[in-house]
């Protein structure tokens, strides 16, 4: 079993990206058009983010995303859809 140890500080949308900043310094950035409950929110919608030990929450949407998934490249853009795992890529900035 894998632990997180990295911590979100924050998340927040912006110019259509969901950006989140971690206790490390890293930002993980994704588009919010790529994940089909996100892409129909509303700004207040979007922006109603919780954050868990775990990953985020939308509740008026309905969309939970882990920290693990995110990190691997998978922000809900796949569901459903079969594609290889090397083609999955998120933004992951230090």
């Amino acid at each position: 079993m894998s632990t997180l140890t990295d911590t979100a500080l924050s998340a927040r949308y912006k110019n259509g990206l969901i950006i989140i900043q971690m206790e490390s310094g890293i930002e993980i950035r994704f588009p919010v058009s790529g994940n089909e409950r996100l892409a129909h929110g509303t700004f207040a919608q979007l922006n109603h983010i919780e954050i868990s030990p775990y990953g985020l929450h939308w509740p008026e949407l309905n969309e939970d995303l882990s920290f693990k998934g995110l990190f691997a490249g998978d922000y809900g853009q796949f569901v459903g859809k079969k594609t290889s795992p090397s083609k999955k890529r998120s933004a992951i900035r230090r």
